[in-house]
């Protein structure tokens, strides 16, 4: 219900955006231009879906085996102690816990390609337990606020971006995103084990929340004693290397079940071209609605709203500048990455709003889109508090940007 809301309100603003300039400002463009969005990101949608296809195919192939090789149960066995309190309403032992498992990995080492067919199928065991087919479960909830909280420890992509800019020193927004992500992470979780009625001060959770902090710290250290040029060759490699122990590794286990690998693999990878079919209309339904409101010049309007509003109250108000990073990157993963590349050509890629927009970048995910995408493929349309603690998420890991941002490079 909450999407359905969302959806409309933005066509609803960016038609009376359009009508106002119309009217007082004689933009005869502008509903052309929103129309001409329309078609555009309709086709972007389409053609990202069909992009994930090859996706999708490989690594539901690759779980397929693992799952019939018994390793995603294995790692759910494993995991139970510490899923069966931030997700109790999963039985113990089931498969979506390894499924989980994985995809925060994956997402955890940046390995977008990877972690997005991972959640999928996670949400697509999580489904098999729902009564209610149509509505989002608490653990469903719980794992997409985990997705949009962007957790990332090797931010690789941003650190190359920086380095085709021509940063100075590629990597050393490094350790602030690492820390605005965790930040975002982490109110994600208590947010919603507040909502959920999850017991934080459980000891096992607790334990696993403080060793998940230490953990972030040993990383942070080890990579502060690297040289920018190392740091970028370790980070690339490792996650590369993790990729190809993934997938060769769930080969070996199938062989050692003497399972037929092969044809394993083509069931799991069947399951991934529907599942790129299936959520098609739901990324034509965002997409459109988000370009819609950038044609119009909505998203201008609030920026130049929020500067004066800054500039008002007598603060700084160079951190607006890259803003549109921020408030792009809950809708659009793609636009977001324009914006900040956008910011870093204008302000330049050592600049604090060039830093910044980094920053943005890479403490938070795109809620819309991970919510349309993930709902999407298991047909669940009422959301209940995902959309809220998702965003809440998203506002600590922009305000722990700002503030890190002041802090490194002010």
């Amino acid at each position: 219900m909450v999407l359905n809301y969302i959806w409309i309100a933005f066509f609803v603003i960016a038609f009376i955006v359009a009508l106002l300039k119309l009217v007082f400002m004689g933009d005869t463009t502008i509903f052309p231009a929103m129309v001409d969005s329309t078609f555009d990101t309709a086709k972007s949608a389409f053609e990202i879906s069909i992009g994930l296809t090859g996706m999708l195919a490989l690594w539901l192939g690759i779980m397929k085996v693992g799952e019939r090789a018994g390793l995603v149960n294995f790692l759910a066995r494993i995991l139970s102690p510490v899923f069966t309190r931030l997700f109790p309403d999963i039985p113990k032992g089931h498969p979506a816990a390894g499924s989980i498992f994985m995809n925060i990995a994956a997402n955890m080492l940046g390995l977008d390609n990877a972690a997005t067919p991972l959640g999928l199928k996670a949400m697509e065991q999580m489904q098999e337990l729902n009564p209610k087919k149509d509505t989002a479960t608490n653990p469903m909830i719980m794992f997409l606020v985990l997705n949009t909280s962007g957790l990332t420890i090797v931010p690789v992509s941003i650190l190359a971006y920086r380095a085709q800019q021509g940063a100075a020193q590629p990597t050393d927004v490094f350790i602030p995103i690492l820390l605005a992500t965790a930040v975002a992470t982490l109110v994600g979780i208590i947010a919603t084990a507040l909502y959920q009625k999850i017991n934080i001060f459980n000891r096992t959770l607790m334990l696993t929340l403080i060793g998940m902090v230490l953990f972030i710290a040993v990383v942070v250290w080890g990579f502060s004693q690297l040289s920018g040029a190392m740091m970028n060759v370790v980070s690339t490699s490792v996650t590369a290397i993790l990729l190809m122990t993934i997938i060769v590794g769930f080969l070996i286990a199938g062989m050692c079940k003497r399972i037929n690998v092969y044809d394993a693999f083509i069931d799991g990878a069947k399951d991934g071209f529907t599942t790129a079919v299936r959520i098609i209309p739901y990324l034509v339904a965002f997409l459109v609605a988000i370009g819609v409101f950038r044609a119009s010049g909505a998203m201008d309007w609030l920026l130049d709203g929020i500067k004066w509003v800054v500039a008002a109250t007598g603060c700084d108000a160079q951190f607006v500048d890259a803003l549109p990073t921020a408030l792009m990157k809950p809708l659009s993963g793609s636009g977001a990455r324009g914006m900040m590349m956008e910011e870093m050509t204008t302000f330049g890629a050592d600049s604090f709003v060039g830093r910044l927009a980094c920053l943005f970048q890479g403490s938070t995910d795109t809620t819309f889109y991970i919510l349309a995408v993930y709902f999407g493929s298991v047909s669940v349309k009422y959301t209940r508090h995902a959309v809220a603690c998702g965003l809440l998420a998203d506002l600590a890991g922009i305000i722990a940007a700002i503030v890190l941002c002041y802090m490194f490079f002010g």
